[in-house]
Formats: C-alpha cells, sequence, structure tokens
C-alpha cells in the first residue's frame, strides 16, 4: 500500500451535500422543557428565541440526512473541504507504533470549526428576514465566526464575551469589531440578568453560562433578532457534522480505520460533529470505536457531573435539557481554555456518555500545554488551548500504544489555532501557570441548588 500522505485533501465536489443527524440513529432524548411549565417546549416557544431555520432541526429526530443549502455549500468552499493530516512528525517524536491523524479546523480567520454553524445560522437568520442576531463567546472564536457570517449576510450582531477571555484576548475582540459587531464583556451592567449575576458574584471573570443568559435577554427585548448559539443545542451539532463526515471519506479513500477518535468537550460541538458518522456505524452495529471526550479539570461536567435537568444558562433563561451539568450556577475558574468553560454538555453526548457509548476524562491545564508545546514543535501549528485537551489524550494513548507495541489508529480534533492565545501561552512558558480543580463541596454546592 502507498505511503498515506501528510495531509489528505478532498476535492470540493467531495465536500458533503447533507449533514447528518446522529439522533435518527439514537433512542429518543428526554425533551427540552419549558422552565414555567416543566411541560416540553413547543416549536413557536422555541421560535421566540432561536431563527425558524435551527428549530426546525434542533426538533428533528427522525431525518438522518438534512441537505445542507446551496447558498450555506457555495459558503464552505471557501475554506473547506479542511484537510486530514497524518501526524508523522508528533508519532516520530514519540515513538510510537500508532498511526495519529488529526482533522485541521484552524483555516479560517475564525481560526476554528465554528464558523460550519455560524454560516448556517446567519443564513437561516436571513431568510427569515430578521435584521439581527445576538450571541456569547467564551475564547472568542464563536464570536468572530457569527461576525464573519451576519457581515456576509448584512445582519447585525451584538456579541457577549466572557469576561475573563476578552481581558485575556484582546485581539480577538478587534477582529469581531472589523467585522461589525458589537462586544460586550459578560456579565456586564447592559442587561437586567448581567447586573443580578454580577451582584450575586461579584468581581467574577463570567462564563459561558453567563453570557448566554445575557444574549438571550438581548434578543428578546430586540425587535426582528433572535439569538444564535455556538455549542450545546443539537443543531450546531448537526452543522459541524461536515468534519466528522469529511473525516470519514478522507480515511476511507486509503483504507483507514480509526479505533480510537477523541475530542475536546466544552459544549459538545466539535466532538459532537467530528464522532457522528463513527458514532452512527457503532449505533447501527456496522463498526465499533473508542470515543474520548475530554475536558478541563477545572470544569469536569461529564466526569464530575450529575445527569439532570438543568438550564442551559446561569439567568436561568433557557429551556431546560437534561444533560450532564454541574451546576447553572457553577462558575468555572479563569483558565485559557475559554470555550471549554460551560458548566454542562449537549444532551446528544450527554445520553451517549450516560449509556456507555463513549468515554470521558478530564486534563489538567499544565499537561495540557505541555502536549500543546510539544505539538507546535513537531507539527508547526500553533494549537488553541481548547484543541490541546483532545492533543494531549491523543498523545497518552500513542504511548500507551508504545508501551504496550500495538499499532492503533489515532484520529482527533484539532479544533482552532491558537494565535490568539499568547497570554496563556506565556504564561506557560514563564512557569506561571497553575491549575485549579474544584472540590468536591464546591461542585455539590453548586448542584444541590437544582433541587
Amino acid at each position: 500500500m502507498a505511503k498515506i500522505p501528510t495531509k489528505i485533501y478532498l476535492s470540493e465536489e467531495e465536500l458533503p451535500k447533507c449533514w447528518y443527524n446522529l439522533r435518527a440513529d439514537m433512542e429518543k432524548l428526554p425533551p427540552m422543557l419549558n422552565p414555567v411549565t416543566k411541560e416540553p417546549c413547543t416549536k413557536e416557544e422555541l421560535e421566540q428565541i432561536f431563527c425558524k431555520g435551527c428549530v426546525e432541526q434542533e426538533l428533528n429526530d427522525t431525518d438522518r440526512f438534512i441537505p445542507i443549502p446551496d447558498e450555506v455549500r457555495e459558503f464552505y468552499k471557501m475554506y473547506r473541504p479542511s484537510p486530514l493530516v497524518r501526524a508523522y512528525w508528533l508519532e516520530k517524536a514519540l515513538g510510537t507504533p500508532a498511526e495519529i491523524y488529526y482533522k485541521s479546523e484552524g483555516n479560517n480567520t475564525s481560526g476554528s470549526h465554528k464558523l460550519n454553524s455560524a454560516v448556517a445560522q446567519a443564513y437561516y437568520a436571513k431568510q427569515e428576514g430578521l435584521t439581527s442576531l445576538t450571541t456569547e463567546t467564551g475564547a472568542g472564536q464563536w464570536g468572530t465566526a457569527l461576525s464573519m457570517a451576519c457581515a456576509f449576510y448584512g445582519l447585525d450582531l451584538t456579541v457577549f464575551m466572557v469576561k475573563v477571555s476578552s481581558e485575556q484576548k484582546p485581539h480577538r475582540r478587534e477582529v469581531m469589531r472589523t467585522y461589525g459587531a458589537n462586544v460586550i464583556p459578560s456579565p456586564s451592567e447592559t442587561t437586567e440578568v448581567g447586573r443580578k449575576i454580577l451582584e450575586r458574584h461579584p468581581g467574577t471573570g463570567g462564563s459561558l453560562g453567563c453570557a448566554i443568559s445575557e444574549a438571550v435577554e438581548k434578543a428578546k427585548s430586540t425587535p426582528n433578532c433572535r439569538y444564535g448559539l455556538g455549542s450545546v443545542l443539537n443543531h450546531v451539532l448537526l452543522h459541524q457534522s461536515v468534519i466528522g463526515l469529511e473525516a470519514q471519506t478522507a480515511l476511507n479513500k486509503y483504507g483507514v480505520t480509526p479505533d480510537i477518535i477523541i475530542g475536546c468537550a466544552g459544549g459538545g460541538s466539535n466532538l459532537g460533529g467530528l464522532i457522528a458518522p463513527f458514532m452512527g456505524e457503532k449505533l447501527r452495529g456496522e463498526r465499533d470505536y473508542r470515543f474520548i471526550a475530554v475536558e478541563p479539570k477545572s470544569c469536569p461536567s461529564l466526569t464530575r457531573g450529575s445527569y439532570v435537568y438543568d438550564f442551559g444558562d446561569t439567568g436561568n433563561i433557557t429551556p431546560l435539557m437534561k444533560m450532564y451539568t454541574l451546576g447553572h450556577d457553577f462558575i468555572p475558574s479563569s483558565s485559557h481554555s475559554g470555550g471549554l468553560r460551560y458548566h454542562g454538555m449537549n444532551t446528544v453526548i450527554s445520553d451517549l456518555y450516560d449509556k456507555g457509548y463513549m468515554e470521558a476524562t478530564s486534563v489538567e491545564q499544565t499537561k495540557v500545554f505541555e502536549a500543546a508545546k510539544l505539538f507546535a514543535r513537531t507539527e508547526g501549528i500553533l494549537p488553541a488551548p481548547e484543541s490541546s485537551h483532545a492533543i494531549r489524550v491523543a498523545i497518552d494513548e500513542a504511548l500507551k500504544c508504545k508501551e504496550s507495541g500495538e499499532k492503533k489508529v489515532i484520529l482527533f480534533g484539532l479544533t482552532g489555532t491558537g494565535y490568539f492565545d499568547l497570554v496563556a501561552y506565556k504564561k506557560f512558558n514563564d512557569g506561571e501557570m497553575g491549575d485549579y480543580i474544584p472540590t468536591d463541596e464546591e461542585i455539590q454546592a453548586s448542584l444541590a441548588k437544582l433541587k
């Protein structure tokens, strides 16, 4: 068999024509609930928050494949298909018999996978005749992506950026402003819920849960406006399935079947998108894979949370979702992986983990950056802190292969680049980075508020 190239590129013709809806191959998920009535949310209720096209996809758990609109697919062609890379130099540095592949999603201005859903959400908003969107962003990749998409479709955008991330990544904020977005550090004094959060948690650096609350309130109070979400909900995972579909096509070209598939896990969008078609094969009994979700020890919703109904935001505005959660009032420490600082996990990922179809592990921040540094030196890409969680565990699994002599195939998601994360890299290089791990008492105090 010919040597597998370092980068496997697909043609434009091989770009997926449909998103893959994993829920069609799953048992029916517990529905989102109206927080007042505790009844399943209706289509009409959800359309007060999200644009109609996204709501239709959110509630669709029967169609396995959902066509990608031609206009969205043409936009994708600006930066997709993205390359699947064989990490030959990393393998050599580790001295492992394992084959390591990564799906590289940083080849666009947003620097991440987030643009895959941003353009779809902006497209549906424009189709509906909306004039503006609001959103939240953690590390800034989602805010940047939606800023780009809204600029393309002529929509106004307000971004509530987690305060600690806006301080750590001021240049990411300027990219959003360049695309025309109004960026507000969250929690802020501009919304009622923001003021309440600041009253309860004075001096807080914020969280994605806080920023979501503010964005939803702003959307509800602004005419002709809806809220766009960068992760957590199932229509976002649907859009991100292009990652896994492309990876599957590229691997099949060379007859490669992964044994282990790894992704970082915050709200669940990139992880769900990467594993979707492979998990579908597993659920249908066609093939077996080992899936690993990797989260920060500072915000371990899968590994230390509870599987219960909870709000998706800190201000108790959103519908209730059955998910693994640390409690909506949990404010993670100010780690440098802003995109993973979320208290809960997507319902699909939560259900799959609860049923034993996938594993989860958590890793310390300093070990994550050790892996990021090795990856940068061997593969020539400075990875995002979020992506580096997956790199850390991919390295660990490859080293296990070195010890056992097994030749396993490892696939992980490189969700984006870390060129706006240089404050974090500086702290790591200067030896100033620490590891904060919440105590059992802290987590239980937050979860107790759900009862």
